[in-house]
């Protein structure tokens, strides 16, 4: 089916689209990765070295049964909606993820860095897994949980695949800490050209104010996106014990992000965590580590179906999901997919989508 003014053929056809509507700075957040760009390029072309088996041409079943489950959680086929941070793709944000989740029949991961607060996201699909990142006190970790499992949070994420890398070749993308006057003049010539994203956040009430609610302390206005990123920066990494503290605070299904070795793997099961994401960051982590991918087998093989793996990272179309399944995946976390489809004029519909990632 060809691609229409509803309906894109693939994701990269999402993706050209995304880059014609959002300013420059948008979209080159979006398609950042980490120096050189080595794992970021390794994510996509390590699809390509797995090949298929010929196919049957005859006794094949009549129908597919898609659905499995991730974190306790039926869903209707093996893609669920990884967390993104500072969404300023739409002015729907996290919001029209979570409803075009749902009509999918599938799950979500809301970021602790998203635009929009936990308790809007978890009433537009009940099937969400909070986000965390090991930042700030214990007892900060401890009220963002709590603020997230009252809101019907069904699982945590915890993310540990980030290592503040910089440097990047083409350089990095031009973010303000806040969308003041200031800010909306150095950005007006971006917004003059894209005058239909402009156009859309105005009908909703305002620019993206690049704030992340889900950050804040009780009684507190929601901080800045760098206001937080500066206090992660500033926390000592974790250790296993940390983690393990982390998942018997939270004390429901809870999966460790980030798994790129089999022995991390393996001390994940340790720890008693439900599930792992084999994960580089999207390419935003050290640049030359491997693909995804490529780390998956070994990973899967580590844990020995103890617990569930996923893989994040690379996947652009329905045949990336049957090689992460073929490889030992459950199922697969897709990021940039989703926001590219986001930055369509209407509110991302992962119900439409469905069947480019179906086929």
């Amino acid at each position: 089916m060809a691609s229409t003014r509803e309906w894109f053929e693939t994701v990269e056809e999402a993706r050209r689209r995304a880059r014609r509507r959002l300013p420059r700075s948008v979209y080159m957040a979006l398609v950042a990765g980490a120096e050189k760009g080595v794992t970021l390029q390794d994510n996509l072309a390590a699809f390509s070295e797995l090949r298929f088996a010929p196919p049957r041409i005859a006794n094949l079943p009549a129908t597919r049964d898609l659905a499995t489950s991730v974190l306790g959680q039926e869903i209707a086929l093996p893609v669920i909606a990884s967390p993104t941070g500072v969404q300023a793709v739409h002015p729907e944000g996290e919001a029209g993820v979570a409803r075009g989740t749902a009509e999918a029949g599938t799950a979500m991961g809301l970021s602790s860095f998203g635009s929009m607060p936990v308790e809007t996201v978890a009433q537009a699909n009940p099937k969400l897994f909070f986000q965390t990142y090991w930042s700030g006190t214990r007892d900060q970790l401890v009220q963002r949980m709590e603020r997230a499992r009252q809101a019907g949070a069904k699982g945590l994420i915890v993310t540990l695949d980030w290592s503040f890398s910089n440097g990047r070749d083409w350089g990095s993308p031009a973010v303000p800490e806040k969308m003041d006057l200031r800010a909306v003049a150095r950005f007006a010539p971006e917004g003059i050209v894209r005058p239909a994203y402009v156009r859309d956040w105005l009908r909703h009430g305002g620019l993206p104010d690049l704030t992340v609610p889900n950050m804040a302390a009780p009684g507190e206005p929601a901080p800045t996106f760098f206001g937080v990123y500066g206090e992660w920066m500033q926390t000592p990494p974790p250790t296993w014990d940390d983690i393990a503290w982390l998942r018997e605070q939270w004390g429901a299904p809870f999966m460790v992000k980030g798994v790129m070795r089999p022995d991390d793997a393996r001390r994940a099961v340790d720890i008693g965590a439900t599930a792992i994401s084999v994960s580089n960051h999207g390419g935003n982590n050290l640049d030359g580590t491997p693909a995804s991918i490529r780390a998956l087998p070994g990973v899967a093989e580590a844990v020995g179906g103890q617990i569930e793996v996923l893989l994040d990272g690379g996947i652009r179309r329905g045949s990336d999901v049957v090689k992460a399944l073929a490889l030992g995946a459950r199922a697969v976390m897709i990021g940039r997919a989703y926001l590219w489809g986001a930055a369509r004029r209407h509110r991302l519909d992962l119900a439409r989508a469905r069947p480019v990632l179906h086929r």
